[in-house]
């Protein structure tokens, strides 16, 4: 049995007879007497019997309209708790980001949204690689992802919403020999040592291109995955250098940034959440944030 079942056995206790349900429902008599036998096969006792030309209720039946009352004032109730949690502008919103986005966007998120009555921030890290980000939807109301471009479109069970288009750049130590060009080639760089991510991590793919584009194998002497840190080991010397993002990259006082051209060196920062997600105030809110942030970082 469903509610509508029920609201139309209901109604025929009330009105007396499957026409008059019919024009008070806006339906077709065919469809009420459909709708009335579909809830009859779940119940083991006749719910309906004829008197003269009228169709009424047995007492089984009109025990069951009375229930129907009760169901459709708890139903009632239940759209009302869901309506003022999805108009909610305080509720809470769990947001997950990897760690370079997480540095750049959760502190701005947490000023912005300091307001009494803003939406409450759930904040944590996530740093995995790209297809397990839309997974993460099951967790977090939201997800900043990032996918490269010669990476496979997220999954179309998740919703987008793009943030930045950010390139990564050539990062070398201050005093670096390379550090004077204004712009780098694969074959600048091939020769260097290298600091890169983990395999399975996106950045990885990139780092091979160039040594591709160059025509040889790059060294690659260290592995590290938080850019942070990936700063703090070309600042240090060694001769190593790196590819790190151009905006969602802290500002090292020891290390210079230089374009690279010959390999497209771009990522996606998306913010990814389930399609249901999007019909609560509050994540609305924090996703208008989101873009409002990008927005700074990447000087639309």
């Amino acid at each position: 049995m469903d509610e509508r079942q029920l609201r139309i056995l209901r109604e025929l206790g009330e009105l007396g007879s499957v026409a008059a349900v019919a024009e008070a429902l806006l339906v077709t008599p065919s469809a009420v007497s459909q709708q009335l036998r579909l809830l009859q096969r779940s119940v083991p006792v006749p719910l309906t019997e004829r008197s003269g030309r009228r169709l009424t209720l047995t007492a089984a039946g009109q025990a069951l309209a009375d229930a129907a009352i009760e169901v459709e004032a708890a139903l009632a109730r239940a759209r009302q708790v869901v309506d003022e949690f999805v108009a909610e502008p305080g509720g809470t919103v769990s947001v997950a980001a990897f760690h370079s986005a997480a540095l750049v966007f959760f502190p701005r998120l947490l000023r912005a949204l300091a307001e009494p009555g803003s939406p409450r921030l759930a904040l944590a890290d996530q740093d995995v690689a790209q297809e397990q980000f839309p997974k993460l939807t099951r967790e977090y109301d939201l997800v900043l992802a990032h996918r490269f471009d010669h990476a496979p479109p997220w999954p179309r069970t998740v919703t987008v919403t793009p943030l930045l288009h950010e390139p990564l750049d050539i990062a070398l130590p201050v005093g670096h020999r390379l550090a004077a060009k204004a712009r780098l080639t694969p074959s600048d760089v091939a020769g260097e040592p290298w600091v890169s991510v983990h395999d399975g991590f996106p950045v990885l793919p990139l780092v091979e291109a160039i040594g591709t584009a160059a025509g040889r194998r790059l060294e690659l002497v260290h592995r590290v995955n938080e850019f942070s840190v990936v700063a703090e080991l070309v600042a240090a010397g060694g001769g190593v250098i790196a590819l790190l993002p151009r905006w969602t990259t802290r500002e090292h006082p020891g290390v210079v940034l230089r374009p690279l051209s010959g390999v497209r060196a771009r990522r996606h920062i998306d913010v990814l959440q389930r399609p249901e997600g999007s019909v609560r105030r509050a994540v609305r809110m924090v996703v208008g944030e989101l873009r409002r942030v990008a927005g700074e970082v990447g000087g639309w």
